[in-house]
């Protein structure tokens, strides 16, 4: 009969531990920007099929396709990890008990801020070289390339530290990553 019992839902639906207005808004504009950067790419590349099958090219198109690529890549970063969708592996942290579980998760957390904190750091000094050199065909600032490196990086320290607190605060996976529908 435990067997069963374990196999049952909880009793009790999870509660939605809502974010602060400023972690939601960031959020939806990460997830917006997402939407829109990769919708254009993908009318961008059809037209660009569409040209090369015509035997025409539009050298710019590419580039910029490729500068969007870099954005949506660090946005999309950005987006996962205020989601906790990162890709992990979990077969030992599943297995400690709930407070192990939390101080695991923490230091998960605290090492994630670390990692995209250095990232953030070289980020800035990168974008800060490259003002004076340009895009080749789009002729804008390279900097503006380099740019989703620092702010992606910022973002996911944002969200990253948002998990961090809600984890500190003893709040368990399952309600931390629930969908937040109460703004």
């Amino acid at each position: 009969m435990l067997e069963e019992e374990a196999l049952q839902p909880p009793s009790t639906p999870l509660q939605v531990v809502p974010s602060p207005v400023l972690v939601h808004w960031v959020g939806k504009v990460v997830d917006y920007a997402v939407i829109v950067i990769g919708g254009s790419m993908a009318v961008m590349i059809f037209i660009n099929v569409i040209l090369h099958a015509l035997e025409k090219d539009l050298a710019w198109l590419t580039e910029l396709g490729e500068f969007l690529m870099v954005w949506v890549t660090f946005l999309g970063g950005a987006a996962a990890a205020q989601r906790g969708a990162h890709m992990s592996i979990n077969e030992f942290l599943d297995k400690l008990e709930p407070a192990g579980r939390r101080w695991a998760d923490a230091a998960v957390q605290a090492f994630t801020m670390l990692i995209f904190a250095v990232v953030l750091y070289y980020g800035i000094g990168i974008v800060q070289g490259s003002w004076g050199s340009v895009l080749t065909t789009l002729e804008w600032p390279m900097a503006w390339q380099y740019m989703p490196l620092p702010v992606g990086s910022a973002l996911i320290l944002f969200f990253t530290g948002w998990d961090l607190i809600l984890i500190l605060r003893g709040v368990p996976r399952a309600q931390r990553y629930l969908i937040d529908t109460a703004h």
